[in-house]
């Protein structure tokens, strides 16, 4: 009889293309999930992946079966979250994942009015750029996710909570109180922006009208954070969301001057498939996270 058990081996294995970290994330034994494994193709009576030394890979059959199991494991966790969703609000636990590029600056403005009307909710959190929280919900690994708009989510829920613009920042002793900054001004700066894959970087390029190739600095492996430092430090400027401001000027002398370009900048969005039993749990977070936000700004201004 396959187990679920085993189909959670092999995606594991298909994940990482690698034994030893798949038995990490199982949490188990390298020695029990090759068990599990074998087992799992002698039942199927066929060989999933072709391994080494140095590789894993997976056959071309495998990768149909890798398929199939993905969306069981999928149909599965949906019908647990149906199962529940019957009850109170927010009773049962929920992983939301969130863009590195959001997720500081906004849980500190959003979970106390969380905690306050749901204190019993369990929360996880996880931290991925957008693609791959995208598959995530997809494939059923997390209930929700906060990304940035826009960005292709066709075939998703999508509730919209927040917007906002964009300011660069500089160094409090290097830079004139400046009303706004345009594109065009920004292009002979030296900015500095995330390397493929973020989001916020496509976003800035495509609201300021600017390709790629002209930006002198890019930093894939970069943080946000790493990139505002080195912009405090007089190495150029970068552009943040608004959401970000408080923390800086808290910790540092900033200059925080509004882009010029018409807004908002980006949208913040929660996003769940369109089968998921709880979206009524999704939309409710939206609510609560968008409430926040307006009154932290009241607060503020």
């Amino acid at each position: 009889m396959i187990t679920l058990r085993q189909l959670e081996f092999a995606l594991a294995v298909a994940k990482h293309k690698h034994f030893k970290r798949a038995a990490e994330e199982c949490n188990i034994s390298q020695s029990a999930l090759s068990l599990g494994i074998a087992e799992l193709e002698k039942q199927l009576d066929t060989q999933i992946f072709e391994r080494n030394n140095k590789q894993v890979l997976i056959t071309p059959i495998g990768e149909e079966i890798l398929d199939r199991a993905q969306r069981v494991f999928s149909e599965i966790n949906d019908l647990v979250t149906r199962a529940h969703s019957h009850q109170t609000p927010l009773a049962y636990p929920m992983t939301i994942g969130i863009i590195p590029t959001v997720a500081p600056y906004l849980l500190p403005k959003v979970l106390p009015a969380l905690k306050a009307q749901h204190p019993h909710f369990e929360l996880s959190i996880t931290e991925k750029q957008t693609e791959r929280l995208i598959d995530q919900v997809r494939y059923g690994h997390i209930d929700t996710a906060i990304i940035a708009l826009p960005y292709p989510v066709e075939g998703l829920h999508t509730f919209e909570f927040w917007a906002e613009d964009f300011f660069a920042i500089f160094p409090k002793d290097a830079s004139n109180e400046l009303g706004h900054i345009t594109s065009s001004e920004l292009s002979k700066t030296n900015l500095l922006l995330l390397g493929e894959g973020h989001c916020l970087t496509d976003q800035v390029l495509s609201v300021c009208q600017m390709n790629k190739s002209e930006i002198k600095s890019g930093f894939s492996d970069a943080s946000l954070n790493t990139i505002i430092q080195m912009a405090l430090s007089g190495m150029g400027t970068t552009l943040v969301p608004k959401m970000a401001l408080d923390q800086l000027k808290d910790a540092h002398d900033i200059t925080a001057v509004p882009l010029a370009e018409a807004g908002p900048h980006r949208r913040l969005a929660f996003i769940t498939r369109l089968n998921y039993a709880r979206v009524d749990d999704v939309r409710l977070l939206s609510d609560i996270f968008g409430e926040a936000l307006k009154n932290d700004t009241q607060t503020k201004s």
